[in-house]
């Protein structure tokens, strides 16, 4: 039985830069990482490392995949908004149908497509 989504895990040629984008676009932060054979970087929100960012070429096995995105929920709209637009980051919206949930759309420097779904009902300071 499956209980959550646990981590991504993503190739890049530069995890360092990789994550300090993570870092100062969508607020994750640095964390502890066991000592694997292979170089890379964990990314937590709060106590969950979620995002991982591996070396590209360090990485055994294939190194294609078919993700076509990742999914971060958050509250804050506006705070969130506001930051995209102070980093110079382009995003677009969408509203999920039926739902009070607005997807932004943006585009990490490695090319990877994530979304941040915000509840628009929500009066949440960010």
């Amino acid at each position: 039985m499956l209980l959550a989504l646990d981590h991504v895990n993503l190739l890049t040629d530069d995890p360092d830069g990789l994550a300090e984008w993570y870092e100062t676009v969508l607020g994750l932060k640095r964390g502890p990482r066991p000592p694997f054979a292979f170089p890379g970087v964990w990314l937590y929100i709060g106590e969950n490392p979620v995002v991982h960012l591996v070396l590209r070429s360090q990485k055994p096995g294939p190194n294609e995949g078919s993700m076509e995105h990742f999914a971060l929920r958050a509250k804050g709209m506006k705070a969130f908004e506001e930051r995209l637009t102070a980093k110079g980051v382009a995003f677009e919206t969408a509203q999920v149908p039926e739902t009070d949930i607005v997807q932004y759309n943006v585009y990490d420097p490695a090319g990877n497509h994530i979304h941040v779904d915000l509840r628009s009902t929500q009066e949440e300071a960010g």
